[in-house]
């Protein structure tokens, strides 16, 4: 029903395209046979409004699809050709299209050429007018002229025997006659050119001219091939239109034939109708339930999705915390390893970025730490990342009580008689002073060690007897001072000590017995007003000298007898730095030199114990002979390199890690514990009775083992009184 709607529709719209193309085109001929084809045409309505109406009947009982008859597939092809032939005839009709607008194109060049060529026409009409006035006027004056010029003879001659006058008339006229015949000339110029104007002119009118011909030949050809052209499409749509009405009589009389089979058909596919309708209704049944059935399957996969995810989460984190378990045992069998072996232990702190650091690229963060490793420091210089591993890395946050818990262990074995030397090294201004140090209200290491010790003796009263001195000592241009004394600038010796022992010990160096922190913070202060700073480019407050805290410890077992003697070293190095960049000159400068020579001789040592060498050269500078007991086997020692995190301080900061690395390797064997049996000499014990008896410090000499004690005068006494 669907096609033959079509089909009508389809012929309705070219029987209205022929209508229409005749009315434009016009002729006898082709009005008749348009009659002849609206009669058909009206015959053919006829014949489907009968169609239409055995359809509308067909409609009316219930229809089945037919798939595989025969005539609806020629009902198919004959659409396709139906279509086809319009696509033809749109063809047909763009290229007309296209031809009329290519003769209304080529009529306006037409009508532009012919003004052209009026308006040429004209120009050249008012050109030669122009021209012919000139020369009339021209030939005018040159008639004019030549009636002039025989009295002008007339006169040249007879004006020869006239007076003056006369001759003053005669040059004038000549050079009027001069004037004239200069015009004369200019005119004949003028009119050969106007002439060669007039035959430029003729010549582009005969150009003109033929290319007008040249234009009305070729609109001529391009009309015939026009009307050639649209007499052919004419011919073509006739022929097409004649075709198309041949076949659809035919299928006209295909479908009247195919009609009673249709009815036959629809009545057997009823059945077939039925069952392709119940399957159609428990397929959107199905349809309708895929949703929940989606859903719930997204739902079951999303679950086990996440559970499996949480599962790799909880296996993650599992193997995290063993990973940071092995971790934690590693450095601590490392740590085992390392106190079996003797070796240097090097800690890393690095200061926080200050006010005094400035601004700008130079004062940027060059440091940055691993996360999961508190060993591991990383360095960016000069645009690549250097590593580092330490024993400890400590951060810009880390506290001074951080830095003290990894060292108390340490500090705790000076009491069970071993030797410690904790030392600081960095450049100046990387916070040496502030970790040993530290400020009244944040001590460092130097106070809090001793308030460890203290706190130590205390809960060992009941079984130890202890005594705790301290003596407190700087080396300043390679000459060693006592900062306790009563004259400060005396320069002291480093000797051996006279009972054979190979310890080392300084002749006149004051020392302290300290009992309680009042005591210690009095000892402290009196040693920092001593002690040399100066300003430098890299420091407010430099110190310009190795500063050593010597605390020995003397305990005694009430039970056994048993005597131990621990020595602690807390040096502070002075600062490394290039002697350029600190701005050092004069004093300084001298002072600089000194300091870097100290650091060098220490730098050598550490090379010697490294390496093995049968000689260390520990005597090449103060600082390292003073630092022999502490680096020659028998000590425990710990390095704290002080790092600077900006940009500008890169060098030294890869400087002072490189050494620091350098240290890390040398093995000094396991550290031996000082103790003996038996009593002490009578004057020590007598020295340590009183002690025990009266709780105010006291101060002697620093002397050998073994030999007597000198005071010092009561002045220095009296000011580490504590006060009543």
């Amino acid at each position: 029903t669907r096609g033959v709607e079509h089909l009508k529709e389809k012929l309705i719209s070219q029987a209205q395209e022929v209508s229409r193309l005749r009315s434009e085109l016009g002729g006898t001929d082709l009005e008749k046979h348009r009659d002849l084809l609206m009669v058909e045409n009206e015959r053919l309505r006829q014949e489907m409004r009968r169609c239409e109406a055995e359809l509308q009947e067909l409609r009316a009982k219930p229809a089945a699809p037919c798939t595989g008859c025969e005539h609806s597939q020629e009902s198919t092809q004959l659409r396709d050709r139906l279509s086809q032939l319009q696509l033809e005839v749109a063809e047909n009709k763009g290229l007309l299209s296209e031809l009329n607008l290519e003769v209304q194109q080529k009529t306006d060049r037409l009508a532009e050429v012919e003004l052209r060529l009026k308006d040429c026409l004209a120009e050249k009409a008012q050109e030669e007018e122009r021209l012919s006035r000139r020369l009339r006027d021209s030939h005018e004056t040159i008639a004019s002229l030549r009636a002039q010029s025989p009295p002008i003879k007339y006169v040249i001659k007879t004006v020869e025997v006239e007076s003056s006058k006369t001759k003053q008339a005669l040059s004038e006229s000549q050079a009027r006659n001069q004037h004239l015949q200069e015009q004369v000339a200019m005119q004949r110029q003028v009119l050969k050119e106007m002439e060669q104007q007039l035959q430029s002119s003729h010549q582009l009118t005969a150009q003109l001219r033929a290319q007008i011909a040249m234009y009305e030949s070729e609109l001529e050809r391009a009309h015939g091939q026009m009307l050639e052209e649209m007499q052919s499409l004419e011919e073509d749509k006739n022929r097409a239109i004649e075709e198309a009405f041949a076949r659809a009589q035919v299928e006209m009389k295909a479908v009247h034939e195919n009609l009673a089979g249709v009815r036959t058909n629809l009545l057997t596919l009823q059945p077939a109708l039925r069952t392709l309708t119940n399957d159609y209704n428990g397929l959107k049944r199905q349809v309708r339930g895929f949703p929940l059935l989606l859903q719930e399957a997204l739902k079951s996969v999303k679950a086990e999705i996440g559970q499996a995810i949480e599962e790799v989460n909880s296996n993650n984190q599992e193997l995290l915390r063993k990973y940071r378990r092995e971790l934690q045992l590693r450095k601590k069998c490392h740590n085992e390893l390392v106190r079996l072996k003797g070796n240097i232990r090097v800690i890393a702190r690095v200061r926080p970025v200050t006010k005094e650091d400035g601004e700008g690229p130079e004062a940027t963060n060059a440091v940055t730490f691993d996360p999961d490793d508190d060993s591991i420091i990383h360095l960016l210089h000069k645009g690549k990342p250097v590593s580092f591993e330490l024993d400890k890395v400590f951060s810009s946050q880390a506290s001074q009580q951080d830095v003290f818990q990894e060292v108390q262990a340490l500090i705790t074995s000076c009491i069970d008689g071993f030797n410690v030397c904790i030392f600081a090294y960095g450049q100046t201004g990387a916070g040496k002073t502030y970790t040993m140090e530290g400020t009244p209200e944040n001590p460092g290491i130097n106070q809090r060690a001793l308030r460890l010790l203290f706190s130590e003796v205390q809960e060992k009263a009941s079984d130890w007897e202890y005594t705790i001195t301290v003596s407190a000592a700087e080396i300043y241009n390679e000459a060693l001072r006592d900062l306790l004394g009563q004259e400060p600038q005396e320069k002291l010796e480093i000797r051996l000590c006279p009972d054979g022992s190979g310890q080392l010990y300084v002749p006149g160096l004051t020392e302290f017995q300290v009992q309680s922190v009042e005591d210690i913070n009095k000892v402290f202060e009196f040693g920092h007003t001593n002690r040399t700073t100066e300003f430098t480019n890299l420091n407010e407050h430099s110190s310009r000298s190795h500063a050593l805290l010597i605390v020995t410890v003397r305990g005694v077992d009430c039970s056994t007898g048993l005597r131990t003697t621990g020595k602690l070293n807390l040096v502070d190095l002075a600062g490394s730095e290039r002697v350029g960049k600190s701005g050092a000159e004069g004093s300084r400068l001298r002072e600089a030199q000194h300091i870097n020579k100290s650091l060098s001789a220490l730098g050598d040592v550490i090379a010697a114990l490294r390496s093995r060498q049968g000689h260390v050269p520990f005597r090449n500078s103060k600082l390292t002979y003073l630092l022999q007991d502490s680096l020659s086997g028998d000590s425990k020692t710990l390095m704290v390199v002080q790092v600077s995190p900006v940009e500008k301080n890169t060098s030294e900061t890869l400087y002072s890690l490189k050494f620091a690395e350098r240290v890390r390797s040398v093995e000094l064997g396991p550290g031996s514990r000082r103790t003996e049996l038996g009593s002490w000499s009578s004057q020590e014990h007598l020295e340590w009775e009183s002690a025990c008896q009266t709780p105010q410090p006291s101060a002697r000499a620093h002397s050998a083992p073994g030999s007597g004690t000198t005071s010092r005068p009561g002045s220095i006494r009296r000011k580490l009184q504590p006060s009543a």
